[in-house]
């Protein structure tokens, strides 16, 4: 059965991937596997679901290339390929199965509105037709 998120549109999969610390910034700032793809204008949920569908090889071969880009500074030396390995651990399995719901487009919206606009007409016209 496929998963939807109505209220939260981000899978609960990926928490514990995505909330993973993956060091300090040169600030002392805690950095997680989100707040370092955000950094890097990507999406982090999209990333963690790319990733996941992946080989853990090449998911910590991605994950690896994209902390050394994005991590300036949190520790002088840091092997950031062992890093994305151990952080790939933490990916669900078969994630590629999930399916987020996104937001509803703007046609959807209008018709939804629409339907419930006559709706609400058919009731009240109902009503007060029939107090006539």
């Amino acid at each position: 059965m496929t998963k939807t998120y109505i209220l939260n549109p981000n899978p609960p999969e990926f928490e514990r991937f995505l909330y993973a610390s993956v060091g300090k910034d040169q600030g002392g700032g805690a950095v997680t596997v989100l707040s370092a793809l955000a950094r890097l204008n990507l999406d982090p949920w999209v990333e963690a679901a790319d990733l996941a569908n992946l080989s853990r090889e090449r998911a910590a071969t991605r994950l690896g290339l994209l902390l050394g880009r994005g991590l300036h500074g949190t520790a002088p030396g840091q092997d950031h390929g062992a890093l994305g390995w151990e952080l790939t651990r933490l990916l669900p399995e078969g994630a590629g199965t999930i399916v987020k719901a996104g937001p509803v487009s703007s046609g959807a919206f209008w018709v939804i509105l629409g339907a419930i606009v006559i709706l609400v007409l058919m009731i009240l016209g109902g009503w007060w037709g029939s107090a006539t």
